[in-house]
């Protein structure tokens, strides 16, 4: 199964895996599922970062880089259609991260890990 995980899934994952839930941790272990991490994740952890509301033990650019190298996790590239996608989608949400990765979720037919609740109104799988 493919998975399109949100950027604090990723965070998550590798800082404090305890605060994903039980099926969340399984999928991502889960040697036959594809777990996917967008390059809006990076961008949002990069921008996030600079701003100092999240901290990282390295610079962005590493920490994603290193991460998804020791996950094994496929990068995801942002395109026109996900963008169109993006702006066509119901104004549920405010964060442009989230709309972003959503709309990718229903472009790209993947289902999306989030513990964000404020997605679950949107077209998407969503896995937690």
């Amino acid at each position: 199964m493919n998975l399109l995980i949100d950027t604090h899934v990723l965070i998550w994952w590798v800082s404090d895996p305890g605060r994903l839930s039980d099926r969340v941790r399984g999928a991502i272990a889960d040697p036959g599922n594809r777990v996917i991490v967008s390059a809006i994740s990076a961008w949002e952890i990069v921008i996030k970062s600079g701003l100092g509301r999240i901290e990282l033990p390295e610079p962005a650019d590493r920490y994603v880089a290193s991460r998804m190298d020791d996950n094994s996790f496929v990068p995801l590239a942002f395109s026109m259609e996900h963008s169109l996608r993006a702006a066509s989608l119901p104004d549920l949400h405010r964060d442009p991260f989230d709309r972003a990765l959503v709309a990718q979720s229903a472009v790209e037919e993947i289902p999306f890990v989030t513990a964000d609740r404020l997605v679950s109104g949107y077209p998407v799988e969503i896995v937690w």
